[in-house]
């Protein structure tokens, strides 16, 4: 019986405000990454993270709603994105529930859908697209089968986008069973908050009742209070039906509105002093305006409450406490801060209770300028004592409030790339994990030891960078080399904190030069080069930094020296995991394609974007000197799109656009010099894209995978290699890599493809036969093409769990690192083998 289950995911949250929402109930918490759905149970305490990606968006999601049933309680998830689709997902019984696509409407919105919002104790859920309507959907199931009925479609006037919505049901003179209606606030690409009554729930039909001015640009969040009572003049909850609205807008401030049933007399003057300050000239007209509908013979009206201010960009999301008996609203905005406003019980004026994120923000980076920085969500635990928030670099902050200290203390989250995974490469060892991303970061993952558990984190952000990066190769286990769009390759030391940390956490055996390694880096205003910098002159850094307050140097210094018994906090990944550049390479004329590193660490093999016989060139450097080995090698006319040495360091393969592969010999006197043994220029039909040396005993193996739906396995014959083997699959090959170790008297490849899919193929090491095939589950692969597949050193395996894995098929059995464009990394345990 093989068994494959995936150990990790990481996946970067998508920047659109509507895309998560915490269910209260199961405490699951949904989030839109890339055109996936991923599932995070925060309160796991375990720390998996995101153990499922629900795959069936064609692109981006970005509205992201959990949906009670009012009358069996049963939960389903819907989701909406750029592919103008609504699609509805159902959890199974399983813990953690997995999660099945039950229902898709397609065809109904003509643009990407921008927001979805649900009614709590209702089956009405409403949509808003970029094609300017609102549509008001029922829910309705029938055993297994859900289906979404359209009741309503509302095309906004004057014509603008909807891009948050609040949907509210409201019970009639306090009665649950009876309703008077519901009433549903839309904002969006307008300066103004337009307010939706509907009577009759059964024969839903929202008409406009008013429309709510205040605010001087674009609304980005709309949020009703919990229950059906509210705050009073003293700041207590009610046991009257009054509820807040709470709006936040492109303006940076927040606007609360009071819905109250009855005439609603507006009061004389505003309740917040800074009203009068702002409203200027218009003094003489300070008394806000009441604006009152009806609902099945029931008046309600809406009063201007207060004016929040604080943040010093756009605002993009409020939230309220889902506990009615704290009433609290959590903001969230560019300006890179979470704040907790509540009312103060006395003055009954609302104030910024807590400020969390980084307060001091680069001055003069803002929204209006083109950053996109911030934090984009911001959401509530269930039981309220903890808050997420995602920021820019789709990494997912937590905090969680420390009653006996009253504080909001920071919390591991997690983090993922937010652009398709260019690279993955596991350390020699198998110690740890490197990726490189179109995001324009290189991270590195290691195993988290807790007691007979572990978990997987990111542990170090070594290079944040300027250009997307595209590919990279570990130089043993405290180096590496990336390459970007920037035409050069960069080389980076681990530095002495992270090897720590790594040792501390993670059981990872401590580099041999240790001693020479630099203390942590930091990136120069300006530039783009990673400088190494010692303790002595970085704890003045921060001494200055805080004011030149000796009494703060010591906990600036433990951030830096990371003396910590967690994973690194996203503020620790941004500033304090750096690792200092070493060298710069120099050569190529286009973007970088395709790096490798002999296994001895004494050559590093490049190349770069192509489309002439002049720049399809490997160029190989000296590590001992970083100087460039001449002349460059040559046998390619299109760009060569992967390097591999083999075990031996013996060869060099290259494969390319240009149908063709190439093997490379080293010449045996001096290792710096590399000749071309011999070449295929008809390889394969089509371009190749991927390759990998075969761990064989008695002869030289390897195999390329390419465009023509074809992976091909060839063996050396005199200076020759010819094609044993030809293994057809259902889409182009984009990623091939060998299990690096024999099992069961037979070869083990790992094969991505162009749509996602990925398998396990066995060949025999005597006829090198394709055998039998492990085919990944099509709902645990990535939505996307695969860009690289990894296996893990066994020796990595060993360290880690102290297990025997020589013999393969015994657990921990072997891994296999995935690299996507649907922008997740995940780690795969294959816990035994196809014989």
């Amino acid at each position: 019986m093989v068994s494959i289950t995936t150990d990790f995911i990481s996946a970067g949250g998508n920047r659109n405000p509507e895309a998560a929402d915490w269910h209260h109930q199961s405490g699951l918490l949904a989030f839109g990454a890339n055109n996936n759905v991923a599932i995070w149970n925060p309160s796991d305490q375990h720390d998996r993270g995101v153990y499922t990606l629900l795959v069936g968006h064609t692109d981006k999601v970005n509205a992201v709603k959990f949906y009670t049933s009012p009358t069996n309680g049963s939960i389903l998830l819907i989701t909406g994105g750029s592919d103008h689709t609504i699609r509805v997902w159902k959890p199974d019984t399983s813990t953690p529930p997995n999660f099945s696509q039950v229902a898709v409407v397609e065809g109904q919105h003509k643009g990407s859908l921008n927001c979805i919002e649900v009614a709590t104790g209702s089956d009405i859920f409403v949509s808003g697209a970029a094609d300017g309507t609102v549509k008001v959907w029922k829910m309705v199931e029938e055993g297994n089968n859900v289906q979404c009925k359209l009741l309503q479609s509302i095309s906004l006037k004057p014509r603008y986008f909807p891009l948050a919505m609040a949907l509210k049901l409201l019970s009639s003179q306090g009665s649950v069973e009876k309703s008077d209606g519901m009433v549903l606030a839309v904002g969006g690409t307008r300066a103004s908050v337009q307010i939706y009554s509907a009577q009759d729930t059964n024969d839903l039909k929202f008409e406009l009742n008013a429309t709510l001015t205040g605010h001087e640009s674009w609304i980005r969040s709309l949020a009703f209070s919990p229950g059906s009572g509210s705050v009073g003049a003293e700041g207590e909850p009610t046991k009257s039906r009054d509820f807040l609205l709470a709006s936040c807008s492109q303006d940076k401030y927040i606007r609360l509105w009071r819905v109250s049933p009855g005439e609603g007399a507006a009061p004389a003057v505003p309740r917040n002093v800074e009203d009068q300050l702002l409203a200027g000239a218009e003094g003489a007209t300070l008394t806000p305006k009441a604006h009152r509908f009806d609902m099945n013979g029931a008046k309600y009206s809406i009063t201007f409450e207060a004016l929040l201010f604080g943040h010093e960009d756009w605002v993009y999301t409020v939230a309220w406490n889902p506990d009615p008996l704290h009433p609290q609203l959590l903001s969230a905005s560019a300006d890179n801060s979470l704040v907790i406003w509540e009312r103060d019980p006395i003055a009954g004026v609302w104030f910024s209770l807590s400020r969390m994120g980084e307060i001091s923000s680069l001055k003069g980076s803002t929204t209006a300028t083109g950053s996109a920085g911030g934090f984009w969500i911001g959401l509530w635990s269930p039981s309220g004592d903890v808050v997420v928030c995602l920021g820019r670099t789709g990494s997912w902050r937590s905090w969680r409030h420390d009653a006996a200290a009253d504080a909001w203390l920071p919390i591991p989250g997690i983090t993922g790339h937010v652009r398709a995974v260019g690279d993955i490469a596991w350390e020699p060892s198998g110690g740890y994990l490197l990726s490189t991303s179109g995001d324009q970061t290189t991270r590195l993952y290691a195993e988290w030891k807790k007691g007979s558990h572990h978990s997987w984190h990111e542990f170090s952000r070594p290079q944040i960078h300027g250009y997307d990066l595209n590919c990279l190769a570990p130089l043993g286990p405290s180096r590496f080399v990336s390459g970007a769009d920037e035409k050069l390759l960069r080389v980076f030391n681990e530095t002495k904190a992270i090897a720590n940390l790594l040792t501390r956490l993670s059981g990872l055996a401590q580099p041999s030069d240790n001693e020479d390694m630099p203390e942590a880096a930091s990136i120069p205003v300006l530039g783009l080069s990673n400088k190494a910098m010692d303790e002595e002159v970085a704890g003045d850094e921060e001494m200055n930094e805080a004011g030149g307050q000796g009494e703060q140097q010591p906990a600036q210094s433990e951030v830096y020296n990371l003396e910590i018994d967690h994973p690194p906090l996203e503020d620790h990944l941004a500033r304090h995991t750096l690792w200092p550049e070493h060298e710069k390479l120099y050569g190529h004329g286009y973007e970088i394609s395709a790096v490798a590193a002999s296994h001895d660490r004494s050559i590093v093999a490049t190349a770069c974007k192509a489309s002439s016989i002049d720049h399809a060139v490997i160029r190989l450097y000296d590590t001992s000197t970083w100087n460039e080995i001449r002349p460059p090698l040559t046998a390619h006319s299109l760009t060569i799109t992967s390097l591999r040495f083999s075990a031996d360091d013996k060869y060099l393969l290259s494969v390319g656009r240009d149908r063709q592969w190439a093997v490379f010999e080293r010449d045996p006197v001096d290792k710096l010099l590399f000749k071309l043994l011999t070449s295929n220029p008809k390889g394969h039909s089509r371009m190749v894209l991927s390759a990998s040396w075969a761990p064989h005993p008695t002869a030289t193996v390897f195999a390329t995978g390419g465009r023509d739906k074809s992976v091909k396995i060839w063996s050396q014959e005199g200076t020759s290699f010819v094609a044993k083997t030809t293994i057809p699959v259902t889409h182009p090959v984009t990623a091939i890599d060998f299990l690096p170790i024999t099992a069961h008297d037979a070869l083990y490849l790992a094969i991505g493809e162009d749509s996602g899919r990925i398998s396990i193929r066995r060949i025999e090491l005597e006829s090198l036969e394709a055998g039998a095939t492990i085919v990944i589950p099509e709902e645990e692969c990535p939505s996307k093409s695969i860009t690289r597949v990894a296996w893990r050193p066994v020796k990595g395996l060993l360290d880690v769990h102290g297990e025997d894995v020589a013999a393969a098929g015994r657990k921990p059995g072997c891994q296999l690192a995935v690299a996507s464009e649907d922008a997740s990394v995940r780690i795969y345990n294959v816990d035994s083998l196809p014989t």
